[in-house]
């Protein structure tokens, strides 16, 4: 992206941060801010062609505001660019906190969701006095002439601005999902790194399937979305206090805190610093979702003051119990588990046999036939984009259900690993087929615990099989370095010619697909091995999506 498209990005950003039309010296003032240095003149050049991308519109003498298309622009556009927004605009938040305990004044980072009626406002006093949340303070708007609450509560985020405005710098690491055990945390079960990911990480794990926050409550074991954080190891005695003052006045969420260079809650924490887990300020609108209400959650939206919210409840009664002696051991990242499956690819391009990736997803027996009807269809309606292959196993413990096997994306960079050349698996996305088509959404392999595409089938984002509409897919964007593009490129060819899904090829400092390889080296696009898979859960057939999870021999497999 050159040097004037992130200008108008970030132009972009700053209109739709705005509730009305703003002028050329406002957004000059706002773009020094993050380091522009533009006059009105200059930006109002680059306005001009906005407007004439359609991506913004000229309101009179009041100024200019963003338009549909430029929200979606900013939303899709540019998601390389979006994979290190999120961790920035985090970093943005932090700074620009500035409460003060002792006087309970200032600014604080806050999520405003919406609910539908009066029971979820009840609802989430229940979480809010089990004390499983960030803070008791909110602020309820309800909108005229409408059944919607406007729900702002405190983000987690503002802890962080706390303890930098003390001198302590606290860094976002992973948002996840933690698991209760008899009301103590015991592990965090999956994590998402902050840095390289477009989806914000506990947004990737607010589904009512994948918490159980209600259960934590009342029956003492569940998940609850929780953050991690490191600190400097000195800074610890100074951190717990501060967490026994914010507690005082209203403040908490506090899960544990390590020892320095103590692993907690299964998470290696390195030497000379120390590990924090808090409940994931998203938690008390978690517990609404489990109860199937409609709830449209938002993460980190804005800064407000801090007088502007008041307590909900006035008692707190605190769920969890101290970790105690509870030993866990490491949690496995994707990319430990998925390199050692990558090693072992053999498969030979000539001769189209040898041992590849695969995942294996579960179903009933009964919805089998229906699967594989689905399958077909969406492999004859894509056969660009579907790789075809599959194959079903028996299930190891259930002879009710049988798991289907395809192929895994990773075992294009084995085949290529096993032929000399480097291949690193960046991003899992979800890619829309525009022409071009393009990324609109990506997380990185490195940081996570789960493989990107079950979150995107999860969040129900997918539209591998819609007739109507633009299709999204799941894909996988590679990178490669540059000396070794010939050779490859024909090997990229074969496998493609075999029927592997290989979308694009890309060359040095290009930007392909909406995503953006390295310096010196190339990206390749390529099918992601649960698009049948998905398609079948958007046709609502239950089945059990895994991902990476054997080596199957290729010859051994069926085609559609």
């Amino acid at each position: 992206m050159s040097e004037s498209e992130h200008r108008m990005m970030e132009i972009l950003r700053i209109l739709n941060a705005q509730d009305k039309p703003t002028g050329s010296k406002l957004i000059a003032d706002e773009l020094k801010n993050k380091g522009y240095n533009l006059g009105e003149r200059a930006v109002r050049y680059h306005m001009q062609i906005l407007d004439k991308k359609g991506y913004t519109e000229r309101m009179g003498y009041s100024g200019r505001q963003i338009t549909e298309l430029g929200r979606e622009k900013l939303e899709k556009g540019l998601i390389y660019d979006q994979v290190d927004f999120i961790h920035s605009k985090f970093e943005e938040m932090i700074y620009l906190t500035d409460f003060n305990y002792m006087t309970q004044s200032g600014k604080v980072v806050v999520n405003t969701s919406t609910v539908y009626n009066e029971e979820s406002v009840e609802i989430l006093k229940e979480i809010f006095e089990s004390g499983l949340s960030v803070s008791p303070y909110v602020n309820l708007n309800r909108v005229r002439n409408k059944d919607e609450i406007e729900v702002t509560t405190l983000c987690g985020t503002t802890i962080d601005g706390i303890l930098l405005n003390e001198g302590i710098p606290s860094q976002p690491i992973y948002g996840g999902l933690l698991e209760i055990e008899h009301f103590q945390p015991t592990t965090f079960t999956e994590l998402i790194s902050y840095k390289k990911t477009s989806i914000t990480p506990l947004d990737a794990f607010s589904d009512s399937n994948r918490t159980s926050v209600l259960d934590v409550i009342t029956k003492g074991s569940g998940t609850i979305p929780a953050n991690f954080r490191l600190i400097p190891g000195i800074g610890r005695t100074k951190t717990i206090e501060l967490f026994k003052k914010l507690n005082d006045i209203g403040i908490g969420g506090l899960i544990d805190i390590s020892q320095e260079g103590e692993d907690i809650l299964g998470i290696p924490v390195p030497d000379g610093m120390v590990g924090i887990a808090l409940v994931g300020g998203i938690t008390p609108f978690c517990a609404i979702k489990e109860l199937g209400e409609e709830i449209d959650i938002k993460i980190a939206e804005e800064i407000r003051d801090f007088n502007t919210l008041s307590p909900i409840v006035t008692t707190i009664n605190p769920t969890l119990k101290p970790r105690g002696n509870i030993v866990t051991p490491k949690i496995p990242f994707l990319l430990s588990k998925s390199w050692n499956l990558i090693q072992q690819v053999n498969f030979d391009v000539e001769k189209r046999k040898g041992d590849i990736i695969a995942n294996v997803s579960y179903i009933d027996k009964a919805k089998l036939d229906d699967a594989m009807t689905i399958m077909e269809n969406t492999f004859n309606s894509n056969p660009k984009y579907i790789n075809p292959y599959y194959k079903i196993l028996d299930h190891p413990t259930d002879e009710n259900k049988v798991g289907i096997a395809t192929i895994c994306s990773l075992s294009i960079d084995g085949l290529l690993i096993n032929n000399g050349i480097m291949c690193n698996p960046i991003y899992g996305g979800l890619l829309e087929l525009t022409e071009p088509p393009l990324f609109i959404d990506l997380i990185s392999y490195s940081g996570t615990t789960i493989d990107p595409h079950k979150i995107f089938i999860s969040k129900n984002m997918t539209s591998i099989s819609a007739n109507i509409g633009t299709k999204k897919i799941l894909a996988s964007f590679k990178e490669i370095p540059y000396i070794a593009r010939d050779y490859a490129v024909h090997l990229l060819d074969i496998l493609k010619n075999t029927g592997f899904s290989i979308y694009k090829i890309g060359k040095p400092r290009e930007v392909t697909y909406n995503a953006k390889a390295d310096n010196y080296n190339f990206g390749v696009v390529a099918g992601g091995g649960l698009n049948t898979i998905g398609a079948i859960k958007e046709k609502g057939i239950d089945i059990e999506v895994k991902a990476i999870e054997k080596l199957i021999p290729f010859e051994e497999m069926d085609r559609l």
